[in-house]
């Protein structure tokens, strides 16, 4: 076979791009991954880590349901470990409104198949005593966890390699264009790629190749502020965070086994799409390291060794762009996962693999279609 033809070209390889392409060449279909840099480098390799179902929108459970069933069999699947703990995911609230968004959530959550535990007053202390004395209910979800974001993207393409797919790493993409039946995808160093199907899953820069084909999209760029303390005795096993309406007072923390915690939330900062460049702004660090006590009093004197962050791409509508162009035979999305990502990877990729090679899905991704977007044509006279 041509080295630079093939029955789909996947452009980012980032977690879902990495994931399809291992899920598209399980199906026997021969796929090209093509990554600027170096698989999971941008937002998949540096985000939290959370594998979590607790707390997502009601429309996008099917997808977290059928990617959780992947996580858990995830090490067989690939022949890698991601560091994947089922250790549970927890909301800690400690104001009544909190308590009130739990609660409703919890209720309603019920019908789409998750049944979450509240915990207060003395059991909740029993099951975690590390928590702080103003924690009023926690919403416990034990089969959620967290795994590596360093780990998981670049091991889903390891697999796909495994399983017979090209992937070409630090290869910067320059143009996209139909060509008759096939798209015809041109890097920096004049190499021309072509295939009958393209997915593009280039994150916080898809826009720039969607708009390409008419089908541009409000996504704006963000970095997540993430630190990382040194460490201490392994003791808490779920993912926490808060579950405020308040930017400020929104984090969420994880202990690895190694025993360091990892911390996210109290906002984002800009970023530079052309430079490629995230910055940590340490006042927010210090947000962080102000929250975190509230939640866990015993965490209050860590120090933090190592801060970071990264490009994510934010919808406006926080729903992903995931399914076939609505303008384009051939043409598919998977990107703008608005900080939400990671524990969707998975599932993703086995649903973009299975509408790739199949024309449908068993799981509903219609309410994510590009075509949301679609300006209505000025009538003429």
């Amino acid at each position: 076979m041509n080295e630079n033809k093939a029955d789909v070209i996947i452009v980012g390889g980032g977690f879902m791009g990495a994931a399809t392409a291992f899920f598209l060449r399980k199906r026997g279909v021969s796929v090209i991954l093509i990554e600027r840099g170096l698989i999971g480098q941008q937002a998949s390799g540096v985000n939290f880590g959370n594998v979590r179902r607790q707390g997502r929108h009601f429309e996008q459970l099917p997808l977290a349901q059928r990617s959780h069933a992947i996580w858990n069999r995830l090490k067989e699947l690939i022949g890698e470990d991601v560091e994947f703990l089922v250790s549970g995911n927890m909301r800690a609230g400690y104001r009544p409104e909190h308590v009130e968004r739990m609660e409703a959530y919890a209720r309603d959550v019920k019908a789409h198949g998750i049944d979450l535990e509240l915990i207060s007053g003395a059991k909740l202390r029993q099951k975690f005593p590390y928590l702080g004395p103003d924690i009023l209910l926690a919403s416990y979800l034990p089969g959620d966890g967290h795994a590596n974001p360093r780990l998981a993207a670049p091991a889903f393409g390891r697999a796909a390699v495994r399983e017979g797919a090209r992937v070409f790493e630090n290869t910067e993409i320059v143009d996209i264009e139909k060509d008759g039946v096939d798209f015809r995808v041109t890097a920096a160093d004049g190499r021309v790629f072509k295939a009958p199907a393209v997915q593009i899953s280039a994150g916080a820069w898809a826009n720039r190749l969607s708009a390409k084909f008419g089908e541009p999209v409000p996504m704006q760029a963000k970095g997540p502020q993430m630190c990382v303390t040194e460490p201490v005795p392994y003791a808490i096993g779920p993912a926490i965070g808060v579950p405020s309406a308040i930017k400020e007072e929104v984090i969420y923390f994880r202990q690895v086994k190694r025993g360091n915690i990892v911390i996210g939330g109290c906002g984002h900062e800009p970023v530079d799409l052309d430079l490629r460049r995230a910055y940590v702004n340490p006042h927010i660090t210090l947000m962080q390291f102000t929250q975190l006590p509230r939640i866990v009093p015993a965490l209050s004197r860590l120090s933090i060794i190592r801060v970071w962050s990264g490009i994510e791409g934010y919808m406006q509508d926080d729903r992903p762009v995931m399914g076939p162009s609505a303008r384009v035979q051939g043409l598919y999305y998977a990107f703008g996962f608005s900080g939400h990502g990671f524990q969707l990877g998975p599932g993703v990729g086995d649903v973009m693999a299975e509408l790739i090679h199949t024309g449908a899905t068993t799981t509903p991704i219609a309410h994510y279609s590009i075509g949301r977007f679609a300006q209505p044509e000025a009538k003429t006279a």
